[in-house]
């Protein structure tokens, strides 16, 4: 089988978006399928961070065709004098300045379904070139965000008729930040007929949670069930070969990745100062890996934390899972934004990699809520449950008294590995 892989965030770019398809392409080699990527050249495309030493990740056999892009960045950041480019619906900017509405304006109603879609004819172009010299390929795994790329699978299936599998790793018109880009009426008619087309004429959609399926499901009465796969994102059991240590000396709560307000931990931070001023012989620490905004980092202040509070900026990925290892308990919160139910972040299945127990922030009954649940690692706490928030602390404190290392026992968790999505993939590649 010959599989063609059209991705935007492809190594050089790190974060939590390349690591899906990156996995994907890793495993499929062992499953009797060949991959051609085709991805943006790093050196002109946007990546908010980079991570270069995910390429070890590419199998050597693997082709992977770089391709330029026409994209709106450049010229943003020569009219803002800003060097980072705006993300998550300018999540990383402010909301307050004129010229920053403006931009978040122009993105919403210009440029869609996003700035990224420059890049399509320069990906297309590449296609028809393989195409025209006689290669052949079996199917077309397009994956989203930027949901810009699914119109390239859009236009491949129109075009050549090739079998295309449509991977959605968020939602698309309902995403968290959509209301922040103050989209027209015709805007956003546009967007959903582009969201609908792709949905209606994959062969596949694949998504990454049971409330994402549900949410795409109810876009159009021509869609079937039958369709739809949910594919979690998953763990790559070879990036957990290191033992796990916890610290004898500290209880540590680590939390890797974004955070900002929208998680709403303040609560948590609350209970954490809390619990330290009634436990003041337990030596209870936080650490933050990654981007931690201006307004948490205030909040940690405010409850006087910030002597206990270690912040490490954004790390490569191998170095990320060593953090993970190094702690005594790990925290992850769910955004509190519309249709948070289906959010399902990537590391929660690499915390539960870890076999520590797991502390959510975020709506109970959600698919993380499900997840924690069903694999024995922890539990979801309403943003306004303080008490229950404070008393799972003390009787964490209680248990590491008695023994500082909290680790769980082997988790049900093998189901989510990358290699095992990766076989369910394969199937869907296959099916006909």
């Amino acid at each position: 089988m010959h599989l063609l892989v059209i991705t935007y965030y492809w190594p050089p770019s790190g974060g939590a978006g390349v690591q899906r398809t990156l996995k994907f392409v890793k495993h499929l080699p062992s499953f009797g399928v060949q991959c051609t990527v085709i991805t943006v050249d790093p050196a002109q495309g946007a990546y908010p961070v980079l991570d270069e030493s995910l390429a070890a990740e590419i199998p050597a056999a693997v082709r992977v065709i770089r391709t330029g892009t026409s994209e709106p960045f450049g010229s943003y950041k020569k009219l803002t004098g800003r060097q980072q480019i705006p993300y998550g619906g300018f999540a990383n900017e402010s909301r307050t300045s004129l010229q920053q509405r403006f931009f978040k304006f122009v993105r919403g109603n210009v440029f869609i379904p996003d700035p990224r879609r420059g890049w399509n004819a320069h990906a297309l172009r590449a296609v028809a070139a393989l195409l025209q010299a006689g290669e052949q390929f079996d199917a077309v795994l397009t994956s989203s965000p930027p949901h810009s790329t699914q119109l390239i699978g859009l236009a491949l299936k129109k075009r050549y008729g090739l079998r295309w599998l449509a991977d959605l790793r968020d939602p698309w018109t309902d995403i968290y930040y959509s209301k922040e880009l103050n989209q027209t009426a015709p805007a956003r008619w546009l967007d959903a007929w582009y969201e609908r087309q792709v949905l209606e004429q994959a062969d596949e959609v694949l998504v990454t949670s049971p409330d994402t399926k549900r949410l795409l499901l109810g876009k159009s009465a021509k869609l079937t069930d039958a369709k739809f796969h949910v594919l979690p994102n998953g763990y790559d059991e070879s990036d957990f070969r290191e033992p796990s240590a916890p610290p004898p000396d500290q209880l540590l709560i680590t939390h890797t990745g974004t955070i900002s307000e929208i998680y709403h931990i303040e609560l948590f931070l609350a209970a954490c100062g809390e619990c330290r001023r009634r436990h003041p012989n337990v030596n209870l620490r936080l650490r933050f890996v990654g981007k931690v905004s201006a307004g948490v980092q205030a909040l940690i202040q405010d409850h006087e934390l910030s002597a206990c509070t270690e912040l490490v900026p954004f790390v490569p990925h191998e170095e990320s899972v060593r953090y993970l290892l190094r702690a005594t308990v790990l925290l992850m919160a769910i955004p509190d934004v519309a249709h948070n139910f289906g959010i399902l972040p990537g590391k929660v299945f690499e915390y539960l990699a870890a076999n520590k127990p797991i502390i959510c922030v975020g709506p109970v009954g959600s698919d993380a809520d499900t997840l924690l649940e069903e694999c024995g690692a922890g539990r979801a706490f309403p943003y306004v449950a303080y008490g229950d928030m404070l008393d799972y602390l003390e009787s964490l404190v209680a248990a590491w008294q008695l023994n500082p290392n909290l680790d769980l026992p082997a988790l049900n968790h093998s189901r989510y590995s990358r290699r095992a999505l990766t076989e369910k993939l394969t199937k869907l590649i296959r099916r006909s």
